[in-house]
């Protein structure tokens, strides 16, 4: 296969983006087993963000059921009518996913899906809350991206890796690290390395009075890292201080915390005391 995409994108003379991330796979070991990272089955239907060659496209469609690709580089289109040439179960949209409302995007994926997606870096986080904070039916999202990201997305509380995405992506569901890529499998190779994160779904969502307060609460924990947690809430949430330092004693909390010091049990904890004060 390596030969004959090589081949492909030398007769379309095509140059490879770097303001689009473009940094294409085409180890077919690897690809399979990127596919393989997603759970999906044959009852699933892929949403896959960036087609690129259509390797990774290739390998999905031998898993699932159907397969809608995005792919927002138009010099691609040549290139994937040949490598996805009798692929049934293959559709490509040229569009640009983040610029389509969910009911736009339901139109072309009508069901239950499964995200997964040889992220260009400059995208990730951008495409990650687009999907894990809309309302579309997600059942899970399998990610290759720069191994640091990765890192932030996975850590734990009380590490430096810890902030506010790392929460976001725990809203949605739980997320792991699959596998390190290294950058020679990539074609042009970046300066880093990669990683695959797999996010699956919750099978409920977390129990809290008010999930918009909790993400805003989340942002505003993170805000500036060196102040203490009750510092950027009172200011994000216009509450006096003293107010807050008598709601953490309270709840054994030191008025000294910060945002990288609570768990995410912790910010459902203090979501729900804010929504208590506004009703007294």
């Amino acid at each position: 296969m390596n030969k004959s995409v090589f081949d492909i994108l030398k007769q379309h003379k095509f140059k490879f983006k770097k303001l689009l991330g473009q940094n294409f796979i085409t180890d077919t070991n690897l690809l399979n087993s990127i596919a393989l990272d997603s759970n999906a089955t044959k009852d699933d239907t892929i949403v896959e963000i960036g087609a690129g060659a259509g390797t990774l496209t290739i390998a999905l469609s031998e898993i699932a059921k159907a397969v809608y690709a995005f792919e927002i580089d138009p010099q691609l289109k040549p290139i994937l009518d040949i490598m996805l040439k009798n692929r049934s179960n293959i559709k490509v949209d040229y569009r640009d996913v983040l610029r389509l409302s969910d009911k736009e995007f339901s139109t072309i994926v009508n069901s239950e899906f499964v995200v997964v997606s040889n992220l260009p870096y400059y995208i990730t986080t951008p495409i990650l809350m687009r999907f894990i904070e809309s309302s579309l039916p997600v059942k899970s999202l399998t990610l290759t991206m720069q191994k640091e990201v990765a890192y932030r997305l996975t850590a734990r509380h009380n590490t430096p890796e810890y902030g506010a995405i790392t929460l976001a992506v725990q809203l949605f569901g739980n997320a792991k690290i699959t596998r390190i890529i290294n950058r020679t499998s990539f074609r042009p190779s970046p300066i880093v390395d990669s990683a695959v994160v797999n996010i699956e779904r919750r099978n409920a969502p977390v129990d809290v009075k008010d999930i918009k307060q909790l993400r805003r609460l989340i942002h505003s924990g993170f805000a500036m890292r060196r102040k203490t947690f009750i510092n950027n809430i009172s200011a994000s949430f216009c509450i006096p201080k003293e107010t807050l330092r008598s709601g953490f004693e309270s709840m054994n909390y030191s008025e000294m915390i910060r945002g990288e010091a609570l768990s995410l049990d912790d910010y459902i904890r203090i979501s729900d005391y804010l929504t208590d004060l506004k009703t007294k």
